[in-house]
């Protein structure tokens, strides 16, 4: 699932590096201003969840001086990937023995941007191809990681600073909260559950018509292991492929008739775009009249995945509007607004069709934010903490409640 990987990172970072102009963080280069951010920052992981479990951490991405591919050991040295084959072959064990209940331990976090996977009682399975690490796709029944519990945060950490995540994109399993500690001693976090939280969105998910229930994987002894994405679910045949379709119907009969305003960027309140539909296809328009991209109707795919009908290019055009429509729909506010994206929360997920994996997931979290789909920073809705000189970073494994 390199794929994967490849779009939930871009996700966390892709829209500041929008609003600098490039894909400053996707591409590790950093301004000056920040060269005292140090080669390593410590990663405290604290173990709250009350589990007797073994816990194994992994820290697997992208060496950002380099751009190889490989894991960092518990003292953050980087460990190149060896060659994969075809069909992959087993990777080296990346694993770090992590914390007991109760316990904390502290592991170095290099300048990479990938991910730091936690599991339970089990190592997880990782494999190389030809192209490099296979992720694990719990969707497939047959990955050799569908019975682990496990969960995975992402990070870019480069001369500009920690962004750091608490990521629901692609399941909603064991909980966890992330944060960072900044150079005067105050700390961010991000991720954090209500009370009854973990149990509550499962609850939820069941209690929604519709096929949600579906979603939710088990192990073979009843153990709850996670929520799928919407996403996979429609991949999967866990929910109808045309879930969502009685809402993008409303919306483009909507917009053949009015016309559909994005404002994609925070900080440049000009720079606006026109959607309407003509021929069953939304074309948008800058301000001087010209058509600048155009969008097919999406599918369930194309906005649980914001992908296929709803690419978003790493660009100054097509991928903030893309961006930003595809939040729009996953929050169903696209027949309510015609001005996107929408200033507040108050109206996400109101229509009886829309996203319920994203609606019940902020629903349950303390904040309201979380990463319910990929581009939920649009907006800032998602839980992501930044610093740009970071003291240290933290991940806490969080109660199973």
């Amino acid at each position: 699932m390199l794929r994967t990987l490849k779009r939930r990172l871009t996700a966390v970072v892709l829209s500041l590096a929008t609003a600098l102009g490039g894909s400053l963080l996707a591409t590790g280069v950093s301004s000056p201003a920040h060269a005292a951010v140090p080669d390593t920052i410590p990663l405290t992981i604290t173990n709250n969840s009350a589990r007797g479990e073994q816990v194994y951490v992994y820290n697997l991405g992208t060496q950002l001086s380099t751009g190889r591919q490989g894991w960092a050991d518990a003292n953050g040295t980087f460990h190149a990937w060896p060659a994969g084959g075809n069909p992959p072959t087993p990777a080296p064990d990346a694993s770090i023995p992590g914390p007991a209940a109760g316990q904390t331990k502290t592991i170095r976090m290099p300048k990479f941007s990938g991910r730091i996977y936690f599991s339970y009682g089990q190592k997880m399975v990782f494999k190389l191809t030809t192209g490099g690490l296979v992720q694990p796709a719990v969707q497939n029944p047959t990955d050799p990681n569908r019975n682990i519990l496990f969960n995975w945060s992402e990070y870019t950490l480069n001369n500009d600073g920690l962004w750091i995540n608490s990521t629901q994109v692609d399941m909603f399993s064991a909980p966890y909260t992330v944060g960072v500690q900044r150079a005067d001693g105050s700390s961010l976090s991000a991720g954090r559950l209500k009370p009854g939280g973990y149990n509550g969105v499962f609850n939820a998910l069941r209690g929604q018509s519709g096929g949600w229930a579906n979603l939710i994987q088990t192990r073979p002894d009843g153990t709850v292991l996670r929520a799928l994405s919407p996403l996979y679910g429609v991949e999967t045949g866990a929910l109808p492929a045309s879930v969502m379709d009685e809402y993008i119907n409303r919306v483009w009969q909507k917009y053949s008739g009015s016309t559909l305003t994005v404002t994609p960027f925070g900080d440049r309140p000009d720079v606006r775009y026109f959607g309407r539909v003509s021929g069953g296809v939304m074309h948008f328009t800058n301000s001087s009249g010209a058509v600048v991209t155009s969008f097919q109707k999406p599918d369930a795919s194309s906005v649980f995945g914001c992908h296929r009908n709803l690419d978003a290019p790493n660009d100054q055009v097509r991928g903030p509007i893309s961006r930003t429509l595809c939040a729009a729909f996953n929050r169903t506010t696209l027949f309510s607004n015609a001005q996107q994206p929408d200033a507040s929360a108050a109206g996400f997920y109101q229509e009886p069709v829309t996203n319920h994996y994203s609606r019940i997931i902020h629903a349950h979290m303390a904040d309201g934010k979380a990463y319910g789909f990929a581009f939920d920073d649009v907006g800032a809705h998602e839980s992501l903490v930044h610093d740009g000189n970071p003291r240290q970073a933290s991940l806490t494994l969080a109660p199973f409640n």
